[in-house]
């Protein structure tokens, strides 16, 4: 197993991983160093620096160098701050901010279903975490150790959890002696920690991150079952109406789905700008597996009077939904200035800025138009708007411009003295800056401003949603497959759903077979399912006739199923 260093843990680690974490780490820091400075216009143009790009922002295009430009948005646009510990952050109150709208929102609507929130220890003994053959072998590879407590070694080392099936498990038979406790759901918000080497990225893959674990019990099958598609129309409901972004519900396939699980199924999302597909949440029905090694039993509710009582193992699930999302929010809306933060979940909605004041403006105008100024954002308040006014003296109204562009603020409403003689502000919308800007009366604007906030949001999703659709294909022949993930796109294929078949086709489209072309810039990365979508092409597949998509397969087709490069 993978050992990581926590409060005297000895790590047996990767170094070349780390030196190219702590690389990542000094881009980062220098990107940092330059916001500090004053503003001013980078010269020349080339790939990677854009022309006419302010220090301030984004100095590379989103198309140009992904990895630089999402490095840059996420420090410069305050969402997220490096550490000394490689693959462990700093979640900012902007990115933090939207992870209290994510829990408040399915707090909400979990605690409707009769789930109460708890928290288990960050520690799991090393024999509870072993009592599961199938579900450790999935994580051990990313399983911290805890090996010394202050100047001792410890007697037994301690698993930092990965996540906390066996953590939780020893409780839950404790406290189900009866069919009458059940159902029990529990659902914890806490951090857990993979000691991740391959391809760390800040919000989608890192060591430490934060997430909720949903864990509950239940009579039947039928009862699980109908919870784990609760669960992930929640989840979807996130993606959809919190952070406008589109994903497709599914099953995932026996290869991919979590260890020692009956079955997983998945929000899967898109990253435009790589064509690749990135799982976004997970519902998983355990079936019996766990009661079985946990002894989570009750007497059969249903034996005849008299008769002996069988005793019953329950039906388990367990889902999650993690600080991920906040990344595909990001490289799903981002562009080349910066964030673009959809309103539901944006720390300020509205930013105000006063312009039109010069040297010549005297005290007592300028007094009154701040005041005027913050009567706006009160009647903002008032309507429910998260408003605030950006009344700094030192940076001029360009500078002030560019900074809330950079932090994806949805809306900027713009007041001068001109606005006030027409009793108006000016507004420009962080997702449609090139429509220019338009007037909104001050008398409209309790009602205007959130319809408009509204109206952000649902852009955002349709153009996202748009985007995704149009880099779904659906594909049929083999010879079509590579050349659509090379375009950016995910690829809906017949397919056999034997595992072995899923090993194959990674291999087939991941540029180790002479002669068969690639992403450049991806050679080694294969195609793998993302899942089984619940919405299935209506065309195409006839089940036992139509033959599996992949060459060298023989077998007939089952399902449609949805392969990507991925995340």
């Amino acid at each position: 197993m993978s050992e990581g260093t926590v409060e005297g843990a000895q790590p047996q680690q990767k170094p070349a991983a780390d030196a190219k974490e702590q690389k990542d780490q000094k881009k980062a820091q220098k990107a940092q160093a330059k916001q500090k400075k004053e503003p001013k216009v980078a010269q020349g143009g080339g790939k990677k620096k854009m022309e006419g790009a302010a220090l301030i922002g984004i100095d590379v295009a989103k198309e140009d160098d992904l990895s630089e430009w999402y490095q840059q948005v996420i420090t410069k646009g305050e969402m997220l701050e490096f550490t000394d510990v490689p693959g462990c952050y700093i979640y900012e109150p902007g990115s933090y901010g939207i992870y209290e709208r994510i829990q408040d929102f399915f707090n909400a609507r979990i605690r409707k279903m009769g789930v109460r929130n708890c928290y288990f220890p960050l520690f799991i003994s090393e024999a509870n975490l072993q009592r599961e053959k199938d579900h450790i072998e999935g994580f051990a590879a990313e399983v911290a150790w805890v090996t010394e407590g202050g100047k001792n070694k410890l007697e037994k080392r301690l698993a930092v959890r990965p996540t906390s099936e066996t953590a939780m498990y020893g409780y839950f038979s404790k406290k189900i002696r009866s069919h009458r406790d059940l159902p029990l759901k529990l659902n914890q918000w806490n951090n857990v920690v993979r000691w991740e080497f391959k391809h760390p990225m800040p919000f989608i893959r890192s060591r430490e991150f934060l997430w909720q674990e949903g864990h509950t019990a239940h009579m039947t099958e039928e009862e699980a079952g109908k919870e784990v598609l609760q669960i992930l129309d929640y989840y979807e409901a996130i993606y959809h109406e919190l952070l406008a972004v589109p994903v497709v519900k599914g099953r995932k396939t026996v290869a991919e789905q979590f260890p020692g699980a009956h079955y997983t199924t998945t929000v899967e999302g898109f990253i435009p700008s790589t064509g690749r597909g990135i799982q976004a949440g997970t519902s998983h029905c355990l079936g019996q597996h766990f009661a079985k090694m946990f002894d989570i039993t009750v007497e059969d509710p249903h034996a005849k009077e008299g008769e002996k009582k069988e005793k019953l193992h329950v039906w388990q699930n367990s889902w999650g939904l993690t600080t991920r999302s906040i990344g595909i929010m990001i490289l799903t809306h981002g562009d080349n200035k910066g964030l673009v933060i959809p309103p539901r979940v944006a720390e300020i909605q509205a930013i105000i800025v006063p312009v039109g004041m010069t040297a010549k403006t005297t005290a007592e105008d300028r007094e009154k138009h701040y005041a005027e100024t913050n009567a706006i954002k009160d009647a903002l308040l008032e309507a429910g708007v998260r408003a605030e006014t950006d009344m700094r003296d030192d940076q001029s109204p360009g500078w002030k411009f560019n900074h809330w562009e950079l932090k994806g603020v949805p809306l900027r409403i713009e007041f001068g003295p001109k606005d006030s003689a027409k009793k108006v502000v000016t507004i420009a919308r962080r997702d449609q800056l090139a429509a220019g800007k338009s007037e909104i009366p001050i008398a409209d604007l309790g009602k205007d401003i959130p319809a408009l906030l509204e109206t952000i949001q649902s852009d955002m999703f349709r153009k996202a949603s748009d985007e995704f659709r149009d880099h779904r294909k659906i594909i049929t022949k083999w010879d079509d497959f590579v050349p659509a993930l090379n375009a950016k796109n995910t690829c809906l294929i017949p397919h056999c759903l034997v595992p072995d078949c899923e090993d194959e086709i990674k291999e087939l489209s991941s540029g180790k077979i002479e002669g068969q072309e690639v992403d450049a810039r991806a050679p080694s990365m294969g195609a793998k399912s993302l899942c089984i979508p619940f919405d299935q092409p209506a065309e195409g597949l006839v089940q036992g006739e139509t033959k599996c998509t992949n060459p060298k397969c023989e077998r007939k087709a089952e399902k449609w199923v949805m392969f990507g490069r991925s995340y």
